[in-house]
């Protein structure tokens, strides 16, 4: 059944790419009769945005339409793609508004769809998408490496996405809203205590305590990976300029790094800190960019 299921949105996905689903067309329909999409992973949209992107329209039109599906037995739609844009519409007082119509797509495929449509917009919160995620898991049997195939990310970074689930729901909420950043919530999840996670939560939103503050806060809270002491480096030019590249470094990549002259006046080595598992996936993601 997994296996079936997986075939069916690799199809459905072929079909999309190579705009090949039969019986498309884009018509005018009245925004009253498009209901919204049980399967959206956005939750939350942002109030002043839809208003910004409401006057947008006004002045210049709607510029890419929506995509929905027609619901069997009656005359209205459900979105596909582009809630946003519908409310924003609503919002400028459109009556009616241009939109893509898929028809013949079974319960599967609309899910499927949706999810990856969705999944694909880089404005999507980090909580939304990992949520987006689960639900291709348990509906279609996906595997995380399928996944990330499809949206072009790495294994490591959807199952870190998906870790963000584990964290409480008011620190999700946090990151939907905006509150706090994706990396505050990756370093959230390194703090074993759901207690001391949510403390360290409000001390963020109430101090804005930086990603790299958070990360070393974190760090605290696992005695067993405290660095040990650090012996005088002997012999080491600690120039100005050595240490101005460092903070160069660290504040580029969010965490401890050691530029540390080698015996020669040509050579060294440069030495970048991690201190859980996302932090190094974290760094790695930006060293590759």
């Amino acid at each position: 059944m997994r296996k079936a299921l997986g075939r069916g949105i690799d199809s459905l996905i072929t079909k999309v790419q190579n705009n090949d689903i039969s019986g498309d067309i884009v018509q005018k329909i009245p925004v009253n009769r498009i209901i919204p999409n049980p399967y959206q992973p956005r939750r939350i949209f942002d109030e002043a945005r839809l208003a910004e992107l409401a006057e947008s329209i006004k002045a210049g039109g709607l510029l890419q339409p929506i995509t929905v599906w027609r619901n069997g037995g009656d005359d209205g739609y459900t979105v596909l793609a582009g809630e946003r844009r519908l409310r924003a519409c609503r919002l400028a007082g459109l009556a009616e508004i241009d939109a893509i119509i898929r028809k013949d797509l079974d319960d599967e495929q609309k899910l499927g769809l949706s999810l990856i449509e969705n999944i694909q917009r880089e404005d999507l919160n980090a909580v939304d998408t990992a949520m987006a995620y689960r639900q291709l898991m348990d509906k279609f049997g996906v595997s995380q490496s399928d996944i990330a195939g499809r949206v072009g990310k790495s294994r490591s970074a959807v199952s870190n996405t998906l870790r963000l689930l584990e964290l409480d729901a008011e620190i999700r909420q946090g990151v939907q809203s905006g509150t706090i950043d994706e990396g505050h919530a990756r370093a959230l999840i390194s703090v074993p205590d759901a207690a001391k996670r949510r403390e360290l939560y409000q001390r963020i939103v109430a101090e804005r305590m930086t990603v790299r503050e958070v990360e070393a806060m974190a760090h605290g809270f696992h005695p067993d990976r405290q660095r040990a002491p650090r012996a005088p480096r002997t012999g080491s030019r600690r120039t100005p300029e050595v240490m101005e590249l460092e903070a160069v470094l660290e504040k580029t990549l969010g965490t401890k790094v050691e530029v540390c002259p080698g015996p020669g006046p040509q050579n060294g080595k440069i030495v970048i800190h991690y201190f859980s598992l996302d932090d190094l996936d974290r760094v790695t993601q930006i060293i590759k960019k």
